[in-house]
Protein backbone atom coordinates (compact mmCIF):
# COMPACT_ATOMS: atom_id res chain seq x y z
CA UNK A 1 0.00 0.00 0.00
CA UNK A 2 1.14 3.60 -0.81
CA UNK A 3 2.26 5.81 2.18
CA UNK A 4 1.39 9.47 1.64
CA UNK A 5 4.92 10.56 3.20
CA UNK A 6 6.24 8.11 0.77
CA UNK A 7 4.63 10.02 -2.42
CA UNK A 8 6.03 12.89 -0.94
CA UNK A 9 9.51 11.93 -0.65
CA UNK A 10 9.44 10.44 -4.01
CA UNK A 11 8.44 13.98 -4.99
CA UNK A 12 11.35 16.19 -3.02
CA UNK A 13 13.88 13.33 -4.53
CA UNK A 14 12.75 14.45 -7.82
CA UNK A 15 12.49 18.06 -7.46
CA UNK A 16 16.27 17.96 -5.72
CA UNK A 17 17.71 15.90 -8.14
CA UNK A 18 19.54 13.84 -5.49
CA UNK A 19 18.55 11.80 -2.32
CA UNK A 20 20.98 14.15 -0.19
CA UNK A 21 19.85 17.19 -1.40
CA UNK A 22 16.24 15.84 -1.13
CA UNK A 23 17.24 14.92 3.00
CA UNK A 24 18.36 18.03 3.67
CA UNK A 25 14.81 20.12 2.57
CA UNK A 26 12.79 17.34 4.62
CA UNK A 27 15.07 17.96 7.50
CA UNK A 28 15.11 13.95 7.40
CA UNK A 29 18.44 11.51 7.50
CA UNK A 30 18.98 9.98 4.30
CA UNK A 31 18.59 6.26 5.78
CA UNK A 32 14.87 7.33 5.88
CA UNK A 33 14.77 9.30 2.68
CA UNK A 34 16.27 6.40 0.75
CA UNK A 35 14.02 3.92 2.89
CA UNK A 36 10.63 5.25 1.54
CA UNK A 37 11.58 5.55 -1.92
CA UNK A 38 12.04 2.10 -1.45
CA UNK A 39 9.36 1.50 0.30
CA UNK A 40 7.03 3.33 -2.09
CA UNK A 41 8.78 1.14 -5.13
CA UNK A 42 7.79 -1.91 -3.60
CA UNK A 43 4.14 -0.84 -3.32
CA UNK A 44 4.30 -0.08 -6.76
CA UNK A 45 6.27 -2.82 -8.16
CA UNK A 46 8.23 -0.71 -10.46
CA UNK A 47 11.51 1.31 -10.26
CA UNK A 48 10.71 5.02 -9.81
CA UNK A 49 14.96 6.16 -10.07
CA UNK A 50 18.12 5.33 -11.08
CA UNK A 51 20.87 6.16 -8.24
CA UNK A 52 24.49 7.05 -7.96
CA UNK A 53 27.12 8.65 -5.95
CA UNK A 54 26.13 11.96 -6.66
CA UNK A 55 23.05 12.05 -9.15
CA UNK A 56 19.68 10.51 -9.56
CA UNK A 57 17.41 10.17 -12.45
CA UNK A 58 14.07 9.22 -12.84
CA UNK A 59 13.27 6.29 -15.23
CA UNK A 60 10.32 5.99 -17.58
CA UNK A 61 7.87 4.61 -14.79
CA UNK A 62 9.44 7.14 -12.31
CA UNK A 63 8.73 10.31 -15.16
CA UNK A 64 5.18 9.06 -15.36
CA UNK A 65 4.70 8.56 -11.99
CA UNK A 66 5.63 11.92 -10.84
CA UNK A 67 2.92 13.90 -12.20
CA UNK A 68 0.49 12.11 -11.00
CA UNK A 69 2.27 12.25 -7.21
CA UNK A 70 2.57 16.48 -7.60
CA UNK A 71 -1.10 15.89 -7.88
CA UNK A 72 -2.15 13.68 -5.67
CA UNK A 73 0.46 15.99 -2.93
CA UNK A 74 -1.50 19.37 -4.45
CA UNK A 75 -5.42 17.46 -3.76
CA UNK A 76 -4.46 16.33 -0.39
CA UNK A 77 -3.12 19.56 0.86
CA UNK A 78 -5.75 21.46 -0.43
CA UNK A 79 -8.04 19.70 1.55
CA UNK A 80 -6.38 19.78 4.51
CA UNK A 81 -5.85 23.66 4.11
CA UNK A 82 -9.32 23.75 3.50
CA UNK A 83 -10.58 21.57 6.58
CA UNK A 84 -7.95 23.91 8.33
CA UNK A 85 -9.50 27.36 6.84
CA UNK A 86 -13.22 26.30 7.90
CA UNK A 87 -11.72 26.03 11.55
CA UNK A 88 -10.55 28.96 11.12
CA UNK A 89 -6.59 27.98 11.22
CA UNK A 90 -3.53 27.50 9.45
CA UNK A 91 -1.15 24.81 9.62
CA UNK A 92 0.93 22.62 7.90
CA UNK A 93 4.63 23.51 5.54
CA UNK A 94 4.89 26.60 3.94
CA UNK A 95 8.21 26.92 1.93
CA UNK A 96 9.03 30.28 0.41
CA UNK A 97 12.34 32.29 -0.94
CA UNK A 98 12.97 35.31 -1.01
CA UNK A 99 15.81 37.76 -1.56
CA UNK A 100 18.34 38.34 0.98
CA UNK A 101 18.81 41.53 1.51
CA UNK A 102 14.68 42.67 1.62
CA UNK A 103 14.16 39.22 3.76
CA UNK A 104 16.96 39.99 6.73
CA UNK A 105 15.55 43.62 7.02
CA UNK A 106 11.50 43.51 6.14
CA UNK A 107 9.97 40.08 5.13
CA UNK A 108 11.45 37.98 8.30
CA UNK A 109 10.45 40.63 10.47
CA UNK A 110 6.91 40.59 8.74
CA UNK A 111 6.65 37.31 8.87
CA UNK A 112 7.24 36.60 12.50
CA UNK A 113 3.83 37.94 14.03
CA UNK A 114 2.46 35.73 11.04
CA UNK A 115 3.90 32.98 12.66
CA UNK A 116 2.69 33.78 16.00
CA UNK A 117 -0.67 34.41 15.26
CA UNK A 118 -1.04 30.74 13.18
CA UNK A 119 1.48 28.08 15.37
CA UNK A 120 -0.05 25.23 13.38
CA UNK A 121 1.82 26.69 10.34
CA UNK A 122 6.04 24.89 9.44
CA UNK A 123 7.49 27.93 7.47
CA UNK A 124 10.59 26.82 5.53
CA UNK A 125 11.81 30.24 4.08
CA UNK A 126 15.48 29.96 2.00
CA UNK A 127 16.82 33.84 1.05
CA UNK A 128 19.26 33.66 -1.98
CA UNK A 129 19.25 36.82 -4.68
CA UNK A 130 19.07 34.31 -7.59
CA UNK A 131 15.89 33.96 -9.57
CA UNK A 132 14.62 30.39 -8.50
CA UNK A 133 12.48 27.86 -9.82
CA UNK A 134 9.51 27.45 -7.77
CA UNK A 135 8.38 24.18 -9.11
CA UNK A 136 11.32 22.52 -9.64
CA UNK A 137 12.84 23.99 -6.19
CA UNK A 138 9.46 22.55 -4.43
CA UNK A 139 8.42 25.93 -3.34
CA UNK A 140 4.62 27.07 -2.19
CA UNK A 141 5.79 30.64 -3.33
CA UNK A 142 8.72 33.36 -3.43
CA UNK A 143 9.28 36.80 -2.50
CA UNK A 144 10.35 39.00 -5.72
CA UNK A 145 12.30 42.54 -5.87
CA UNK A 146 11.55 43.25 -9.71
CA UNK A 147 9.27 42.06 -12.39
CA UNK A 148 7.87 38.60 -12.42
CA UNK A 149 8.29 37.50 -16.22
CA UNK A 150 7.84 33.72 -16.13
CA UNK A 151 4.22 33.11 -17.61
CA UNK A 152 3.92 30.08 -15.25
CA UNK A 153 3.83 32.23 -12.29
CA UNK A 154 0.56 34.55 -10.82
CA UNK A 155 2.36 37.45 -9.41
CA UNK A 156 0.65 39.56 -6.46
CA UNK A 157 2.07 42.96 -5.98
CA UNK A 158 3.15 43.77 -2.12
CA UNK A 159 4.39 47.22 -2.24
CA UNK A 160 6.17 49.76 -4.43
CA UNK A 161 10.06 49.72 -4.04
CA UNK A 162 11.87 53.29 -4.76
CA UNK A 163 15.49 52.85 -5.84
CA UNK A 164 17.56 55.72 -4.64
CA UNK A 165 21.32 57.21 -5.84
CA UNK A 166 23.39 57.42 -2.46
CA UNK A 167 26.81 57.81 -1.24
CA UNK A 168 28.92 58.68 2.03
CA UNK A 169 29.88 61.79 3.21
CA UNK A 170 33.19 61.14 3.02
CA UNK A 171 33.32 60.17 -0.71
CA UNK A 172 31.17 62.80 -2.12
CA UNK A 173 33.98 65.31 0.33
CA UNK A 174 36.86 63.55 -1.84
CA UNK A 175 35.42 63.23 -5.02
CA UNK A 176 33.25 65.39 -5.35
CA UNK A 177 28.91 65.49 -5.87
CA UNK A 178 27.41 64.78 -9.52
CA UNK A 179 24.87 67.25 -10.30
CA UNK A 180 24.00 65.82 -13.77
CA UNK A 181 23.88 61.97 -15.32
CA UNK A 182 27.20 63.52 -17.34
CA UNK A 183 28.95 64.08 -14.31
CA UNK A 184 27.68 60.87 -12.99
CA UNK A 185 29.89 59.03 -15.20
CA UNK A 186 33.00 59.88 -14.04
CA UNK A 187 32.05 58.52 -10.60
CA UNK A 188 33.20 55.06 -9.40
CA UNK A 189 30.30 52.85 -8.99
CA UNK A 190 28.97 49.97 -6.39
CA UNK A 191 27.46 47.60 -8.70
CA UNK A 192 25.05 45.20 -8.59
CA UNK A 193 26.51 41.68 -10.04
CA UNK A 194 23.11 39.42 -10.52
CA UNK A 195 21.43 42.61 -12.80
CA UNK A 196 22.94 44.25 -16.28
CA UNK A 197 25.39 47.36 -15.05
CA UNK A 198 22.89 49.92 -16.41
CA UNK A 199 21.25 52.33 -14.45
CA UNK A 200 18.14 53.54 -15.80
CA UNK A 201 16.75 56.57 -15.03
CA UNK A 202 13.23 58.00 -16.11
CA UNK A 203 13.52 61.50 -17.98
CA UNK A 204 10.73 64.01 -19.01
CA UNK A 205 11.82 62.43 -22.85
CA UNK A 206 11.39 58.21 -21.14
CA UNK A 207 14.15 56.28 -19.97
CA UNK A 208 17.52 56.97 -19.79
CA UNK A 209 21.02 54.77 -19.32
CA UNK A 210 23.96 55.18 -17.62
CA UNK A 211 26.71 52.99 -17.87
CA UNK A 212 28.54 54.00 -14.40
CA UNK A 213 32.23 52.70 -14.36
CA UNK A 214 32.72 49.61 -11.88
CA UNK A 215 35.02 50.51 -8.53
CA UNK A 216 33.06 47.02 -7.06
CA UNK A 217 30.75 44.20 -8.52
CA UNK A 218 28.99 42.40 -5.73
CA UNK A 219 25.53 39.89 -5.66
CA UNK A 220 24.30 41.68 -2.75
CA UNK A 221 22.68 44.73 -1.64
CA UNK A 222 24.01 44.78 2.22
CA UNK A 223 27.39 44.53 1.14
CA UNK A 224 26.58 47.13 -1.19
CA UNK A 225 25.45 49.66 1.24
CA UNK A 226 28.43 49.15 3.53
CA UNK A 227 30.74 49.19 0.89
CA UNK A 228 29.08 52.56 0.30
CA UNK A 229 29.43 53.43 4.05
CA UNK A 230 32.88 52.62 3.47
CA UNK A 231 33.62 55.58 1.02
CA UNK A 232 34.11 53.28 -1.83
CA UNK A 233 31.62 55.06 -4.75
CA UNK A 234 28.47 56.13 -5.64
CA UNK A 235 25.87 52.84 -5.95
CA UNK A 236 22.04 52.56 -6.90
CA UNK A 237 20.33 50.79 -3.91
CA UNK A 238 16.38 50.27 -3.25
CA UNK A 239 15.13 52.49 -0.13
CA UNK A 240 14.15 49.54 2.33
CA UNK A 241 18.44 48.85 2.35
CA UNK A 242 19.25 52.36 2.98
CA UNK A 243 16.39 54.30 4.71
CA UNK A 244 18.35 54.52 8.49
CA UNK A 245 21.63 55.53 7.03
CA UNK A 246 19.63 58.43 5.11
CA UNK A 247 18.00 59.44 8.14
CA UNK A 248 21.06 59.15 10.21
CA UNK A 249 22.65 60.59 7.78
CA UNK A 250 25.38 58.04 7.23
CA UNK A 251 24.98 58.14 3.35
CA UNK A 252 23.77 60.86 1.40
CA UNK A 253 20.78 60.90 -1.45
CA UNK A 254 22.03 62.38 -4.75
CA UNK A 255 19.72 64.35 -7.13
CA UNK A 256 21.52 63.84 -10.57
CA UNK A 257 18.00 65.23 -12.19
CA UNK A 258 15.70 61.81 -13.50
CA UNK A 259 14.54 59.73 -11.01
CA UNK A 260 15.98 56.58 -11.03
CA UNK A 261 13.73 53.78 -12.32
CA UNK A 262 11.40 51.92 -8.98
CA UNK A 263 10.14 48.54 -9.11
CA UNK A 264 8.04 46.45 -7.11
CA UNK A 265 8.07 43.58 -4.47
CA UNK A 266 5.88 41.08 -5.49
CA UNK A 267 4.46 37.31 -4.04
CA UNK A 268 4.25 34.84 -6.49
CA UNK A 269 3.09 31.19 -6.94
CA UNK A 270 2.73 28.51 -9.91
CA UNK A 271 -0.23 29.81 -12.11
CA UNK A 272 -1.42 25.93 -12.51
CA UNK A 273 -2.05 25.69 -8.49
CA UNK A 274 -4.71 27.85 -6.81
CA UNK A 275 -2.90 30.10 -4.25
CA UNK A 276 -3.71 28.32 -1.10
CA UNK A 277 -5.25 29.70 2.31
CA UNK A 278 -1.91 29.57 3.64
CA UNK A 279 -0.67 31.95 0.56
CA UNK A 280 -3.86 34.06 0.77
CA UNK A 281 -3.43 34.38 4.11
CA UNK A 282 0.43 35.56 3.88
CA UNK A 283 -0.12 38.09 0.93
CA UNK A 284 -2.74 39.87 3.40
CA UNK A 285 -0.41 39.77 6.30
CA UNK A 286 2.96 40.91 3.91
CA UNK A 287 0.43 44.25 2.52
CA UNK A 288 -0.48 45.04 5.75
CA UNK A 289 2.84 45.09 7.14
CA UNK A 290 4.79 46.58 4.58
CA UNK A 291 2.00 49.42 3.98
CA UNK A 292 1.30 51.82 1.62
CA UNK A 293 3.28 53.75 0.54
CA UNK A 294 5.42 51.25 2.59
CA UNK A 295 6.61 52.19 5.48
CA UNK A 296 10.56 52.24 4.78
CA UNK A 297 9.42 55.30 2.42
CA UNK A 298 7.72 57.17 5.17
CA UNK A 299 9.40 59.98 7.18
CA UNK A 300 10.74 59.14 10.29
CA UNK A 301 8.64 60.05 13.00
CA UNK A 302 9.72 63.53 14.94
CA UNK A 303 11.20 62.68 18.66
CA UNK A 304 8.56 62.57 21.07
CA UNK A 305 9.39 65.85 23.92
CA UNK A 306 8.66 65.39 27.30
CA UNK A 307 6.43 67.74 29.07
CA UNK A 308 8.19 70.58 31.01
CA UNK A 309 8.41 70.06 34.83
CA UNK A 310 5.41 71.99 36.32
CA UNK A 311 7.37 74.61 38.21
CA UNK A 312 6.90 74.55 42.00
CA UNK A 313 3.81 76.59 44.11
CA UNK A 314 6.05 79.24 45.84
CA UNK A 315 5.22 78.97 50.19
Amino acid sequence: MMKLDGIATFVAVADAGSISEAARRLGLPKSVVSERLLELERALGARLAQRTTRRMSLTEDGAAFLTRARCILRETQAAADEVAERRGELSGPLRIAGPVSFGSLHLGPALYPFLRENPGLALSLDLDDRFVDIAAAGYDAVVRHGPVGDNRLIAHRLAPSRRILVASPAYLQAHGEPHGLAELEAHKAILYANREADWRFTGPGGAVVVRPNAGLRVNNGLVMRDAALAGLGVTLLASFIVQRELASGALRALDVGPEPEGAEIFLAHPRDVSASAKVRALIRRLREAFGEPPYWDMPPAPPVQSPAPAASASA
